[in-house]
């Protein structure tokens, strides 16, 4: 399954598994006839609206397509709490909604989880083993019958608001306005063998990678502790990335790319962060900040179109402790914007913006700048 895509017009017992897990979810209505014969089970429209439904509260890209991203996400939503036991394994981690649920209903007890992500990591095992602590069990991270009981007697004691933002603000509130000894992780997109978008001449690949180093080097000269995630010539996949980031304990990371489309119309800049979109809403609230950030700085300083910010859930943005930021500066099938990219003057532009937005996130409201009025050389002492 995890290796092929799925489609309007494809027929058979994976067809029925999509329909049985969507039904599941309660995006499309049982079909009995085909439910007894998973060979003529049908990916028709009413399947494709279901899963482009999901695929937006999901934060996946809405295409209508079961590919294996889409197929992993699917079968993580099928999880409730209690449906399993809970436990951090190393190498092979637990992931779906039940995690998710546990992990905002830890945060809102009090008790600290990095982020609300599905994912059962260290600090989801710490979580439970504080939580164990409290009510009197034994510490041993594995959430089963009695820690679930436990969960369900007490009552939230943070109301109003989201614990895991409140805590976020407070990590930054912490780490003080100036630059020198931040970390940020630069992620320039594909790279390799894999170039990416390709069009009028560009590669998204060699645009990353030229964007990542006039960053870097800007980055750098106001005392910023800055890393790429790949050489000029390798091209890691994205969990391994969000490793590497994780590896160098970044503050943040901005993952470079530019689009492509079917429609030389298509254009513009957009940037994404980590989040859901639905009743089980999922955020990383200061990512989402960082983005709006640069969104509106690359704005402000060009003239490419404001495609806006979005949340996904792809693997860099999901897997990443740290707020991170991926940028869609573009389309390179797009002449305007090819023209603009080709442009080393105009990256020049972006890698300043981008430095600008980087600054900003650490600067309190009494210390700001409005957007589009902050220089380099002010962040430079």
């Amino acid at each position: 399954m995890a290796e092929h895509r799925y489609g309007l017009g494809n027929r058979g017992p994976a067809v029925a598994e999509i329909r049985s897990k969507l039904t599941q979810l309660g995006l499309l209505a049982a079909a009995p006839d085909q439910d007894l014969d998973p060979g003529a089970a049908v990916f028709d429209e009413s399947v494709d609206r279901a899963v482009r439904q999901f695929q937006q509260q999901r934060g996946l890209t809405a295409n209508g397509v079961v590919d294996a991203e889409t197929y992993r996400v699917l079968d993580e939503a099928r999880w409730r709490l209690g449906d399993r036991l809970l436990s951090f394994q190393a190498g092979h981690l637990l992931i779906g909604d039940d995690v998710a649920t546990l992990q905002q209903r830890l945060l809102e007890l009090g008790f600290g989880v990095d982020r609300v992500d599905g994912v059962y990591g260290p600090s989801t095992e710490r979580a439970v083993k504080e939580f164990q602590r409290s009510v009197g069990a034994p510490p041993d991270g594995t959430c089963g019958p009695a820690t679930f009981k436990a969960l369900a007697r007490l009552s939230p004691i943070v109301t109003g608001g989201r614990a895991d933002a409140l805590r976020e603000s407070e990590r930054i509130h912490r780490a003080g306005p100036q630059l020198p000894g931040k970390v940020v992780v630069i992620d320039p997109g594909h790279g390799g063998v894999d170039r990416g978008c390709f069009s009028h001449g560009l590669s998204e690949a060699e645009i990353a990678f030229d964007l990542a180093s006039r960053i870097e080097g800007r980055l750098a000269a106001t005392g910023v502790r800055v890393f790429l995630t790949r050489g000029r010539d390798t091209s890691p996949d994205e969990a391994e990335r969000a490793r590497f980031a994780n590896e160098t304990r970044g503050d943040l990371v901005v993952s470079l790319h530019v689009d492509e489309h079917p429609s030389p119309e298509a254009g513009g800049v957009a940037t994404y962060y980590y989040g859901t979109v639905g009743d089980d809403d999922m955020r990383s609230t200061l990512g989402e900040r960082f983005a709006g950030l640069v969104q509106r700085e690359v704005v402000a300083r060009t003239d490419l179109r404001d495609c806006r910010t979005h949340a996904k859930t792809w693997d860099l943005l999901r897997y990443t402790k740290m707020p991170a930021v991926r940028i869609e500066l573009g389309y390179v099938t797009n002449a305007g914007d090819a023209l603009r990219l080709s442009d080393p003057g105009f990256r020049d532009v972006v890698a300043e913006a981008i430095v600008v937005a980087v600054q900003r996130v650490y600067l309190p409201p009494d210390m700001d700048s409005p957007t589009g009025v902050l220089q380099l050389g002010q962040l430079i002492r």
